[in-house]
């Protein structure tokens, strides 16, 4: 729109000065009479004509178009405005800036270790937060780089603080004496595998074995008599079966979250939250009041976006295997230790309920069955005169 203003010509006899406008070929763009005087928009310049002609009637400006007006509003609320930038670039400064680093760890060796790799890299305090995908490459180098002293590590973002958490690497203590004892199944299994380093071995590949069962025996035997008590060493390797249940919903909905974060101060005034920066498209939000106001709907919030993804999906007897395969394994995963492998995995039955879908999947694992009981205590004579009785 053009720049124009919207005036107020009040006197004696406004409908005289109109016609005195008129004949100085002043462009009038509406018009409007009341009460209180005759209502005019005029151009700008038309305006300093106006303004220039020695009158005793009294121009009032009501209001202004286009970049007039913008003019005027930020002349009017200048103070305001200035402010309001200053208000947001302190909240863009606190929520970018690391302003303390804590490294959790006992031994202030590695605390020093850690706070200057953390330096060296570009983590400081009062210097600016660096992204996710750089913090990750961050703990990589510095794990890379103290392989011999560090096993883990972990930045997390809380608020204008990084807290560190590290676990030294710990190393081989001298062994301890190992005292007598045998190596016997943990649970039921077929035994697919059996590594002994000390002790009889009393069991075969593909043998079935019960809980409790020895398969390395620490008691030594020459011929059929038992002459000494030794600490029984291995690992054994079994075949156990699992079977899990599953209730899949037919329309299933599920939000995970990613790991990746943002940290936001935001505003929310009038049940409006207003922040400077995106969030993610998924997310769950966590948010802490900072400051509030009894006299003002107004308050200052910290808050917390976390990634995530969002899955939305019918499933039918006919497509549910691939995703109910995934939830058992996940569930199986949580009883395994590292060494531990699914062999095989199969679907017993699968049928709806309700407004759901019950599914049972069998799982075939390779698991470590070694566990171990103590023959400190036991008595060679009597376990031989035992023996002997048996016969």
């Amino acid at each position: 729109m053009n720049n124009r203003y919207r005036i107020l010509i009040q006197g004696k006899n406004p409908r005289y000065f109109l016609s005195m406008l008129i004949h100085m070929h002043i462009s009038i763009y509406q018009k409007e009479e009341n009460s209180l005087g005759i209502i005019l928009v005029v151009n700008a310049s038309d305006y300093q004509k106006i303004m220039d002609i020695k009158t005793s009637y009294q121009i009032t400006v009501l209001n202004r178009y286009g970049l007039l007006k913008v003019k005027y509003l930020i002349h009017k609320y200048f103070i305001f405005l200035a402010g309001l930038f200053f208000f947001f670039g302190v909240l863009f400064f606190l929520s970018h800036v690391i302003f303390q680093i804590e490294v959790i760890h006992s031994n202030e060796e590695i605390q020093s270790i850690i706070y200057r790799d953390l330096e060296e890299f570009g983590i400081e305090e009062f210097h600016f937060k660096v992204s996710y995908e750089e913090k990750e490459e961050i703990v990589e180098k510095i794990l890379e780089k103290e392989t011999e002293r560090i096993e883990w590590l972990e930045i997390e973002e809380v608020g204008t603080k990084y807290i560190v958490r590290v676990e030294e690497r710990k190393k081989n203590k001298e062994e301890e004496v190992c005292q007598p004892q045998s190596i016997v199944a943990k649970k039921d299994a077929m035994i697919l595998e059996i590594h002994a380093e000390e002790g009889e071995v009393m069991k075969k590949r593909l043998d079935y074995v019960q809980k409790g069962d020895v398969i390395i025996s620490g008691l030594i035997y020459n011929k059929e008599e038992i002459v000494s008590k030794r600490c029984a060493k291995g690992q054994v390797f079994g075949e156990v079966w699992y079977q899990v249940t599953l209730e899949i919903p037919k329309h299933y909905h599920e939000e995970k979250v990613t790991g990746k974060k943002k940290h936001k101060v935001e505003v929310q005034f009038l049940g409006h939250t207003y922040h400077l920066f995106s969030h993610y498209d998924t997310y769950q939000k966590r948010s802490v009041s900072i400051l509030s106001s009894r006299l003002l709907p107004i308050q200052l919030l910290f808050s917390t976006y976390l990634e995530t993804d969002v899955v939305d999906q019918e499933y039918t007897l006919e497509n549910v295997d691939s995703f109910a395969f995934s939830l058992a394994e996940e569930k199986i995963h949580h009883k395994l230790s590292k060494q531990d492998e699914v062999i095989s995995k199969k679907i017993l039955k699968k049928y709806e309920k309700d407004s759901k879908i019950v599914v049972e999947v069998f799982f075939q694992v390779k698991e470590d069955i070694t566990d171990t009981v103590s023959i400190e205590n036991v008595d060679i004579v009597k376990e031989n005169e035992k023996n002997q009785e048996e016969e």
